[in-house]
């Protein structure tokens, strides 16, 4: 018996108390006690009982609580208690596993052990409560201690029932900076194209938990074990792609990992990194003195990450921020002008995004260059924050004058004005003491009325 104590919230507690005095055994079990040893705060709270899913609805709808049948056939009911949901669930075998997705029928157990022995990690296959401390049949401390992801039972048999499995465990060694143990990894090498019975959408909820944890490194793993060219197969030959080139000391793939690292975890910061290079090897040239060049790579990347991210089931507003930020990551940016007019595209959200961009790319590339890239980003950050506090004009809408005062001053409307207003916006973006009425006013009599410009 393991006397380890883990606090436990008292509602839960209370839900394992009332199972326990009509002579039923409960536990906390899976990811909250893992997280409970590690000293993490749980997301969720589990429970696991061999009381039936309608003995467990009776008893609390007895003591006056909601209880909703969320899972009823897999034996899992929701008791509401001051409006949070908690799970209690029937300790089950799952029965054959027909499409390596879902079990074709499931099988309710008084065991549980059994019940444990069919969970996917030895540090996800432990079940808690005050009276009998850890229970852990599978050795999932040891494992928790030396860092180690490990099927329960038969790696092979784990990831053939669920072949999701296979991006969780790579999934978790991310999140919790653990190796996957041999025979694991080996079973995922040989078992790895079966990921594509997989639905997009739960391989993408594993691969985003990936990229946002702090060992975004591990894709890596997810294509050294042919996980990856499934579902995202323009990755690997950034991996075969040097870049001979002053500004650069890794090839494609190694920079694309070492970028992201480089940016906060935020979803479309993150995918934009892992992608904005994602063309260069097929943009590679080599100049007679033996340098690379990537041209249009920008434009391409982006065309690229767009196809990609749409078919990864990504939503529109994330595909879309993504395919700008990729597509104005090399953009030169000097003067004023330059920064008003990107500012005029893509919206000032945007561009501080894209100042953060260029700053983890320039980090990932060569140490030599980085202090005078750095320097000029931060010169662009300071004309940046000028524009926006002096509120300089960029776009149309803060220009001083409107179609409606062209037309009124007697010009001809239509194609003519959307003309005028963008010379007129063109010269303020260059001398903002331009923008107010009379001062535009004058530049259109000056400029004769009818063929302005």
């Amino acid at each position: 018996k393991n006397t380890m104590r883990i606090d436990i919230p008292k509602q839960v507690e209370f839900i394992i108390s009332t199972l326990e005095e009509y002579n039923y055994e409960a536990y906390i079990v899976g990811g909250c006690v893992r997280d409970s040893i590690l000293n993490k705060t749980p997301n969720d709270w589990d429970i696991t009982t061999n009381a039936r899913a309608k003995q467990v609805e009776e008893i609390f709808q007895s003591r006056g609580f909601k209880v909703t049948e969320t899972g009823i056939k897999h034996g899992t009911v929701t008791i509401m208690i001051n409006n949070v949901g908690y799970e209690a669930t029937t300790y089950r075998i799952d029965g054959k596993y027909l499409d390596g997705r879902h079990p074709d029928k499931v099988e309710f157990t008084t065991s549980l052990k059994e019940d444990l022995s069919r969970r996917d990690f030895t540090i996800n296959a432990m079940a808690y409560n005050h009276t009998e401390g850890v229970v852990d049949y599978f050795k999932g401390i040891k494992d928790l201690e030396n860092k180690i992801i490990r099927c329960v039972g038969d790696p092979l048999k784990r990831f053939s029932e669920d072949a999701l499995r296979m991006m969780r465990a790579v999934r978790f060694s991310a999140q919790l900076g653990f190796q996957i143990e041999d025979n694991t990894e080996n079973a995922i090498r040989s078992l790895s194209s079966n990921i594509k019975f997989v639905s997009m959408e739960r391989i993408k909820g594993e691969f985003d938990k990936i990229l946002l944890s702090d060992n975004a490194d591990r894709i890596h793993s997810l294509n050294d074990y042919g996980l990856m060219t499934n579902f995202l197969p323009e990755y690997d030959i950034c991996e075969a792609t040097s870049q001979n080139n002053p500004y650069h000391i890794f090839d494609v793939a190694t920079h694309l990992i070492c970028s992201v690292e480089n940016i906060e975890k935020n979803l479309y910061l993150r995918l934009t990194m892992l992608l904005h290079d994602i063309c260069k090897p097929q943009c590679k040239t080599t100049d007679e003195l033996g340098i690379d060049h990537f041209y249009i790579h920008g434009y391409k990347s982006a065309e690229k990450a767009r196809e990609i991210l749409k078919r990864m089931k990504y939503d529109n507003k994330t595909i879309e921020k993504v395919y700008t930020l990729i597509k104005y990551h090399d953009y030169e940016l000097y003067s004023n002008k330059s920064i008003k007019k990107l500012l005029n595209k893509i919206g000032e959200e945007l561009f501080v995004d894209l100042l953060k961009v260029k700053e983890a790319d320039i980090k990932a590339q060569s140490p030599k260059f980085y202090e005078e890239r750095h320097i000029k980003l931060l010169e662009i950050k300071e004309k940046l924050n000028n524009i926006l506090q002096e509120r300089q004009c960029f776009s149309l809408k803060d220009l001083a004058i409107n179609g409606r005062d062209l037309t009124e001053l007697g010009l001809a409307q239509g194609k003519e004005i959307g003309k005028i207003l963008n010379e007129l916006l063109e010269m303020v973006m260059e001398n903002p003491e331009l923008n107010t009425k009379e001062e535009l006013i004058n530049i259109i009599k000056k400029n004769g009325i009818n063929h302005i410009f």
